[in-house]
């Protein structure tokens, strides 16, 4: 026969072992990740978005202790690859490295396959860019002063080059256009390569993209440099005036990179990621690895990254709106 005093201590034994699993967390935090973690980059291999992932995996890895796998899926405008991390488990082995085009799908996509803000869990923002004006090399002009009093007088004869719609380089050509009161003809291509081609042959006259994709052919005289769309001098283009140098203080406009994992990824997991990813941003920043990209590392949480998103959203969405966009 049981004894009281026995009975009662394996009650309390039970109570312990039961408050411990009641609060223990639910996917077994200690535990992640222990398998290979896939990053999907939604564009081509060797661009900016590409080459910033690449370096974001390889010191996650390190920190992790798993493979971190970068896998290109591009195509849609950056949406292809997006929708592989929409529709992937919720459980934080598949994760989107991507930049602002990956916010304003919807809003520059006639048929957006997602909703770019409330279909993913935002992880992290790594990093933002200025982006580089350049202009065909047989025009005379070289200043920002003298390209926008040509286009005004000229209008006809100056046309933008768009490498993507709803990109960095859309948005700020927008915003160009709209502090100079310059009415641009923009004519879109199927990404940076194929833009940068034409403006060197002067079959398009302005071409604004990340720093990154366009220093070489500027430093090479292939197109000429004009400004960047920084607040202060690129620490990769130390000679290249800013816009707000050249007379034009409105027009700052940088490219930013983020992580997303699919909606309804745990909170703790999305946190734990959000830890590592910062941790090797701060690495990167520390080697100068990102300063040899003209990247300027960022360090924030979750909170701070979704609030960031919606500031973004809502400033792209009035300066579309204003330009009388319509999604395509």
């Amino acid at each position: 026969m049981t004894k009281p005093a026995d009975l009662n201590r394996r009650l309390s034994c039970w109570t312990v072992l039961l408050l411990a699993l009641s609060t223990a967390p639910a996917w077994g935090q200690n535990k992640f990740p222990d398998a290979p973690i896939k990053m999907i980059v939604p564009f081509a291999p060797g661009g900016g978005v590409d080459t910033a992932g690449r370096l974001i995996a390889r010191q996650m890895q390190t920190r992790l202790g798993v493979s971190v796998v970068v896998e290109n899926r591009a195509g849609a405008n950056g949406s292809v690859g997006g929708k592989v991390v929409q529709t992937a488990p919720a459980d934080g082995y598949t994760l989107l490295f991507s930049g602002a085009t990956h916010v304003l799908a919807k809003q520059v996509m006639a048929k957006a396959p997602y909703d770019p803000v409330t279909d993913f869990a935002p992880v992290a923002r790594v990093g933002e860019a200025p982006l580089l004006m350049v202009i065909s090399p047989s025009l005379p002009e070289q200043k920002l002063s003298e390209v926008v009093q040509s286009a005004r007088q000229n209008p006809g004869k100056w046309t933008a080059a768009l490498p993507a719609m709803g990109a960095p380089s859309h948005l700020a050509t927008l915003l160009l256009a709209q502090k100079s009161n310059l009415k641009l003809t923009t004519v879109p291509y199927k990404g940076t390569a194929p833009a940068l081609v034409d403006v060197a042959g002067g079959h398009a006259q302005i071409l604004m993209d990340s720093i990154i994709a366009l220093l070489p052919m500027a430093k090479s005289g292939k197109v000429k440099p004009i400004v960047t769309t920084s607040a202060k001098r690129s620490s990769i283009a130390p000679d290249i005036a800013t816009a707000a140098e050249s007379g034009m203080p409105g027009l700052v406009y940088t490219s930013w990179y983020g992580i997303w994992a699919p909606l309804g990824t745990p909170p703790d997991r999305v946190q734990f990621l959000n830890n590592a990813v910062n941790e090797a941003v701060s690495e990167l920043t520390k080697s100068g690895a990102f300063a040899a990209l003209g990247v300027d590392g960022i360090t924030e949480s979750v909170e701070q990254f979704t609030r960031f998103i919606a500031a973004d959203v809502a400033q792209n969405a009035e300066l579309l709106r204003a330009a009388g966009f319509k999604p395509e």
